[in-house]
């Protein structure tokens, strides 16, 4: 690891502290589940508000499996693209309870096999339940790496693999949950509040800017 790389780690710990945090509400692994293919192109605040009551009416695996499916529709349509979500949802959900006994499976193999479930969801589910260390590349992850120059690619496999080359294994969890508060309050997609920031000066486009 860089000097660099090693500052910018350093003030992210001191900024946000080193506590693990999930911003999606969930008592299992199931209901991170599925809680997590519902906050694609979704907030996690507007999941948890559709978790509360899906999860007193849809308890368990099982119960996802034998959902009606225009039913579930409904149920999670403040989420967005629910037709795909739904259908997702049970076929996962079947998938758990015919080959994984009802548990949800936890390495990445296993996890990406399931309906709905790609390297995002199934590194969400790594790193918060197994604590397998994990790195999430969702739109925070990838702009703000970006931006402070630990990678040079767009394709999320390709982030993930570049941070997994200049990050310690140890922080990988961490560094997901600071970037993604990071990306919340200050490191915005547009009219970031550069002069705010405690990461400008290593910032690429902050320097670029800066002239």
């Amino acid at each position: 690891m860089t000097k660099r790389t090693r500052e910018i780690l350093d003030l992210l710990d001191k900024q946000y502290g080193t506590e693990y945090v999930c911003y999606l509400n969930h008592e299992n692994p199931g209901q991170l589940l599925i809680a997590t293919i519902l906050s694609a192109q979704c907030t996690d605040a507007r999941v948890n508000i559709v978790t509360k009551d899906l999860f007193v009416k849809y308890p368990d695996m099982e119960a996802f499996a034998k959902a009606d499916l225009a039913e579930l529709e409904q149920d999670i349509k403040p989420t967005g693209f629910y037709h795909n979500k739904a259908k997702n949802i049970i076929g996962c959900a079947k998938a758990i309870c015919e080959k994984h006994g009802g548990q949800v499976p936890e390495t990445l193999e296993e996890l990406t096999a399931l309906p709905g479930v790609g390297r995002k969801t199934a590194n969400v589910i790594r790193g918060n339940i197994y604590h397998d260390p994990s790195i999430v590349v969702d739109t925070h992850v990838k702009r703000i790496s970006r931006r402070l120059g630990l990678t040079a690619e767009t394709d999320p496999e390709k982030v993930e693999y570049d941070l997994m080359k200049v990050l310690p294994k140890d922080h990988w969890i961490l560094y997901n949950i600071q970037i993604i508060t990071f990306g919340r309050q200050i490191c915005f997609a547009r009219g970031p509040k550069c002069e705010n920031c405690f990461l400008k000066e290593y910032c690429l486009e902050y320097q670029e800017r800066k002239g």
